[in-house]
């Protein structure tokens, strides 16, 4: 007991008189400096919880939910950044990260290693099967943020 975790869900207030409407949200475009992104996650809460903070921090997003999905999104939409879950029910996200850096196309994904596996031998194999980062869950979106900045100055 006492171990999970704690997640804040911040939401704007629209101040509104009786003589006015509330204001509709407005349609923007994907900002010029945002990224496509592509989130594997076999828990589908957190894949959509971690798909709709980057939506709102800018950014063009796909989801999948286990390995081969995920190369077949990828291949398709070509991500920039793939924030992908180790412990996947068929092929872990050690193999698919493999399985991306063998592509061409995909040579310079950024792949960030989203897992609960957070002891030194599991960051080595996350290097060992080409992951730029490793991000130990539940990860402060702030970390992803910054990843995201860097990636997006290069």
């Amino acid at each position: 007991m006492g171990q999970g975790s704690e997640f804040v869900v911040r939401l704007p207030v629209y101040e509104s008189t009786p003589s006015l409407s509330v204001p509709a949200p407005r349609q923007t475009e994907p900002k010029s400096n945002s990224l496509r992104v592509l989130v594997v996650d076999d828990n589908v809460d957190a894949a959509s919880t971690l798909a709709m903070l980057l939506k709102a921090s800018g950014h063009e997003v796909r989801k999948a939910h286990d390995g081969p999905p995920a190369l077949e999104i990828a291949l398709d939409y070509r991500p920039q950044v793939v924030l992908l879950d180790i412990g996947l029910p068929s092929m872990n996200g050690f193999e698919v990260a493999k399985r991306l850096r063998e592509q061409p196309e995909l040579s310079s994904v950024v792949l960030i290693a989203m897992t609960g596996y957070g002891q030194d031998s599991d960051r080595e194999q996350s290097r060992d099967a080409g992951f730029d980062h490793h991000l130990v869950k539940p990860a402060d979106f702030s970390q992803v943020r910054e990843i995201l900045s860097a990636i997006k100055a290069k």
